[in-house]
């Protein structure tokens, strides 16, 4: 439903809106997940005393020519040409497992966030006063002695509910109230637009249980070394939080989920907007995926109101219906009490946060050093009221100015792709004028919300750092849980001003810019026109593509989810799209051996990626009216607006974290992104002269050419 330019790795890893705890290692597998995330700046200058921070411009007329590196031929490395030097002379911080453009932003971001929080005053935040609940937030998370000093107490009320569960019926109840909590269920439910009836609310119901996120992380014999940790990992967390027999439940706690893995779609079938519809009554629940206590699970969860909703992984959920049914209750209480102290270990002491550090961003993703105090306690308050945030951030960082340009952007890149489906050879006339209409319905969103989010009702409390968290979930989820069968808020946002990343959402139908992306280099209102239109035009076009992706093209003008293409059309549109995921499946990576993109679950991306560059490149032309582009620093205009892509993907890795975007990502690495979709591109290799010497040159007959 909602597809956004970084994948759901990357984007944990950039956003400051982070997943509250209960969520943060119960991964969503689908494509329907819904990021959500907040203040009165007339009221709250937020740290007004000080002076707003900078961002940093890249050179003089938007590219860093320092960092690239001219001995590579374009065509040989383009990712190196544009930022080789970069890449020689960077390291990644020891705080992160991947750095490139995007993190350079987040920690920007990250930094302006900080010196809000750092002025708000302790006040009632049990009142209606944002800044006091911040300050809560932020200060509380801070207070290191006082969270130390608790250790494992605030979690003991929660191991005591799990220990006095007593029959299926019980778990089912915890598994309900997950969205409210720490705990976690082998089903995931949220709500969200229906994709058939876009007008109005419904709940969807999903396959979950999993703590290493991807099937293929159970199954794959290369992953052998990463299961044999978690056991490790599984057991330490149950020795902490003081459960009987840690060694052998965790044995059987793995053995469990690996029955769940089995069960569950492939990472590609989840992404298959019609198999992924499936309505059903809830009464039927009990016939359709039998085993499960439904009933009761529903009522935990406060949806037992509602009659109907939809099923995602509709064959998946009786078998894991089915698992659930013939575990031993004594194997499912361990694994609830392992995965809530899990979800919990970063908020209490620091035995439990060194060890899911040490497992979770060290060993999985090869993070050398945990993250500064500050920075989580900015991710923990902005997942709590990331709006109220926000709203100061947008009066301190977000100028007019930027929204009437980048109106104008988005302008032309539209007329792009309205000009660009007109001279598709391949569709049918009927097909373009059902594509036309849905593109005039694209809806718009720049900066920031027209309305902020009312925080009033959420009671917080001074010093209480595991309750403040567990209160923001409960009141998320009470915001949530209401609206089903109620009209859908379209003015509404999946992401805060402060983020750094954008969307489109097929079901809305729109497109949407927080105001944190909208600067070097991705956007630069000083720039070269060219290297904008290659980087936050590129972006643009991304998101408008994703309404004509290999999903978002099942969804019309209104966002309801339908057919509109001719026969004939969708399988000249399927037969390119695979040509375009087996270029991508054919990248190696030497320092991985067989790892590879999975080229139909990053389909809709790649794609984004070669439409969205290929109509911004058309906007840029069209933005010359007629005119030469002028030549700066030997480069022309073409010339420099792919550089601007590129330059937007500098990306370092890990290996570990590599082979986790690898695994769990629906994104293709960034570094590969820099260059990938410019290989089906005749104006590149006109601009750069890229021939069949150099290594990246793709025949023209074999260029992919959709959008």
């Amino acid at each position: 439903m909602k597809k956004t330019l970084l994948s759901a790795a990357t984007a944990v890893a950039l956003s400051l809106v982070a997943a509250p705890a209960a969520f943060a290692h119960d991964a969503c597998l689908d494509e329907a997940c819904h990021t959500l995330s907040l203040i009165d700046a007339g009221d709250h200058a937020a740290g007004g005393a000080s002076a707003p921070i900078e961002a940093q411009r890249f050179g003089e007329w938007g590219i860093d020519t320092a960092g690239m590196d001219p001995s590579v031929r374009p065509g040989e490395d383009f990712f190196a040409y544009v930022s080789g030097t970069w890449a020689e002379n960077t390291e990644i911080p020891s705080d992160k497992s991947m750095y490139g453009s995007f993190l350079v932003l987040r920690d920007l971001s990250e930094a302006r966030v900080r010196q809000l929080l750092e002025g708000y005053q302790l006040g009632d935040p049990a009142g209606t006063d944002n800044a006091a609940k911040l300050a809560a937030l932020y200060q509380g998370f801070m207070d290191e002695q006082a969270v130390e000093a608790l250790g494992a107490q605030p979690l003991q009320p929660h191991l005591e509910a799990i220990r006095a569960v007593a029959s299926k019926d019980d778990m089912a109840r915890l598994m309900g109230q997950r969205n409210a909590s720490f705990g976690s269920s082998f089903f995931g439910h949220y709500v969200g637009d229906d994709q058939r009836n876009p007008d109005v609310y419904t709940l969807y119901l999903s396959q979950s249980g999993l703590g290493l996120g991807d099937r293929q992380m159970y199954l794959d014999e290369k992953f052998a070394p990463q299961r044999e940790r978690y056991v490790e990992y599984i057991a330490q967390m149950l020795e902490l939080a003081g459960w009987d027999d840690p060694q052998g439940n965790a044995q059987k706690i793995m053995a469990m989920e690996t029955e769940i893995a089995e069960a569950h779609w492939t990472r590609a079938e989840s992404r298959d907007r019609d198999k992924t519809y499936n309505p059903v009554k809830f009464a039927q629940l009990d016939t359709v995926a039998p085993g499960f206590p439904w009933q009761t699970y529903l009522a935990a969860a406060g949806v037992d109101y509602a009659d109907a909703g939809v099923i995602r992984q509709d064959t998946a959920l009786p078998k894991i219906a089915k698992i659930f049914a013939n575990a031993d209750l004594d194997t499912l209480k361990a694994w609830q009490a392992f995965h809530t102290t899990d979800n919990a270990a970063p908020l209490l002491s620091s035995d439990f946060v060194n060890a899911e550090f040490e497992f979770r961003s060290k060993f999985l993703s090869g993070q050398p050093e945990q993250r500064e105090r500050w920075k989580r306690a900015v991710a923990y308050a902005s997942s709590a009221m990331g709006e109220a945030i926000g709203e100061d951030y947008v009066e301190l960082y977000f100028p007019a100015d930027a929204k009437a340009k980048m109106d104008d952007l988005v302008a032309n890149v539209k007329a792009a792709m309205g000009a660009r489906l007109d001279t598709l050879e391949w569709m049918s006339p009927a097909t373009k004028a059902e594509a036309h209409a849905k593109l005039k319905g694209f809806g718009l969103k720049i900066g920031h919300p027209d309305e902020w989010r009312d925080y009033s009702a959420l009671k917080l409390a001074n010093g209480d750092v595991f309750g403040n968290a567990e209160r923001a979930m409960a009141f998320e989820w009470d915001y949530r849980k209401g609206r089903i069968g109620q009209p859908v808020d379209k003015g509404e946002w999946g992401m805060t001003p402060q983020t750094v990343n954008a969307y489109y959402n097929s079901v809305k139908n729109e497109i949407v810019f927080p105001a944190a992306i909208l600067q070097p280099p991705f956007f630069d209102p000083d720039a070269d026109p060219a290297v904008n239109y290659g980087a936050i035009g590129g972006v643009i076009g991304h998101e408008i593509i994703h309404g004509f992706d290999d999903q978002g093209r099942k969804s019309d003008g209104a966002g309801l989810l339908r057919d509109w293409w001719t026969a004939e059309d969708a399988a000249k549109f399927e037969e390119q799209a695979a040509k375009l995921g087996a270029q991508y499946e054919a990248y190696e990576f030497p320092q991985l051996p067989g790892m590879h993109i999975n080229g139909r679950v990053a389909m809709g991306e790649n794609i984004g990626d070669l439409g969205g560059l290929t109509i911004a490149l058309e906007a840029y032309r069209r933005s010359l009216d007629g005119r030469e582009a002028p030549v700066i620093d030997g480069f022309s205009g073409e010339q420099r607006l792919f550089m601007g892509w590129a330059q937007v993907w500098r990306t370092l890795w890990r290996d570990d974290a590599l082979r986790q975007q690898l695994v769990n990502g629906t994104h293709s690495p960034g570094h590969i992104r820099a260059f990938a979709p410019l290989r089906n591109m005749d104006a590149w290799y006109e601009a750069f002269n890229v021939t069949e010497a150099d290594p990246l040159y793709i025949t023209p007959e074999d260029r992919v050419r959709i959008w």
